[in-house]
């Protein structure tokens, strides 16, 4: 069905305004006006699509109003992702011994992204739509922002090349040998939370790009708007757009991909007891980084001084990501 709601993106008021050539080739919003008309939309085998039914996302910034709409992907919605991930080889689409040009395409595609967000509009864009949809403090998302950019930076030139190096160890005899290569597995995933809605994702399914695999990418529905508009920049700075999949879901329609999909490896950041669930479901064939918000237990010694005790306060809020809730 997805094939059938192919459409081209609405663009924004970015689009028309005086903002920087950069933005105004990859945005599809516009943090600073979203009224619930702006649309998310998602990515199969390289197309942008969008789905048959919408949800509306409320407004963390002003109750009862919408921020935008999400689309609402359904089990009938899901095969085009589903033969996807079929389609990628075990070999990955590159190792050691095939389509060796793409290590260094790769690395070409982090150079482009870092001057692209070392300019300061774009970077100011993504800071905007980050706090749109999970309000945090400025510094956080800054910090968020610079994190993942140094990441990219240091994949630079020849790294992600250099990234697949193999080792040899000598045999016994004449002309024995052992090599050992990092191997794609091929079908990836990757499942990622809403408290760091760029820097998670884009760290993890970049390290499964520079490998060979491919993967279908699902991030928090609440923040994937941040998300997409980032592989929307990635694909302006050359990645192309069959190389992974993305899409707006929920968890039992994500899990049927992975099954239907025979997705070989799935890398989950999220509550522990989802992470349960999917471990039994894929028999085994996950990575899980579990975490959450814990309560802080402060001793006899904290000062009685209220100065202290609001400063203990705003200690906690930053450990907490400064985030709103």
């Amino acid at each position: 069905m997805l094939s059938k709601l192919k459409q081209s993106v609405r663009l924004s008021p970015l689009a028309t305004r005086a903002f920087s050539q950069h933005l105004k080739a990859f945005a599809t919003i516009d943090p600073n006006n979203m009224n619930g008309s702006d649309k998310g939309y998602n990515l199969v085998d390289g197309e942008w699509c969008g789905t048959e039914k919408y949800a509306d996302l409320p407004d963390p910034m002003a109750a009862g109003k919408t921020l935008m709409k999400v689309p609402a992907t359904s089990l009938d919605e899901i095969t085009p992702f589903i033969d996807s991930m079929k389609a990628v080889p075990k070999s990955g689409l590159h190792n050691p011994f095939k389509n060796k040009e793409r290590y260094l395409m790769l690395s070409e595609v982090n150079r482009k992204v870092v001057e692209v967000m070392h300019d300061k509009e774009v970077f100011d864009f993504f800071v905007k739509a980050i706090q749109r949809t999970v309000p945090k403090s400025t510094i956080q998302t800054a910090a968020e922002l610079n994190v993942t950019v140094d990441f990219y930076e240091n994949f630079c030139g020849d790294r992600v090349r250099f990234l697949a190096h193999s080792e040899r160890q000598p045999g016994d005899h004449l002309g024995q040998f052992n090599t050992g290569y990092r191997w794609p597995f091929g079908a990836v995933a990757c499942i990622t939370p809403f408290n760091f809605p760029i820097e998670i994702p884009a760290l993890q399914f970049m390290g499964a790009l520079y490998m060979g695999n491919k993967p279908v990418v699902k991030g928090d529905t609440r923040t994937n708007i941040v998300l997409e508009q980032w592989i929307r920049m990635m694909h302006y700075c050359g990645l192309p757009k069959e190389d992974m999949d993305f899409l707006y879901a929920d968890g039992p329609v994500m899990e049927k991909i992975l099954l239907k999909g025979g997705v070989r490896n799935t890398l989950f950041t999220g509550s522990s007891k989802v992470g349960e669930h999917l471990a039994k479901a894929l028999h085994g064939r996950i990575r899980l980084e579990d975490g959450g918000y814990d309560w802080k237990v402060l001793g006899p010694d904290v000062p009685k001084s209220q100065g202290a005790i609001d400063y203990v306060a705003w200690q906690c809020d930053q450990d907490a990501y400064a985030h709103s809730g």
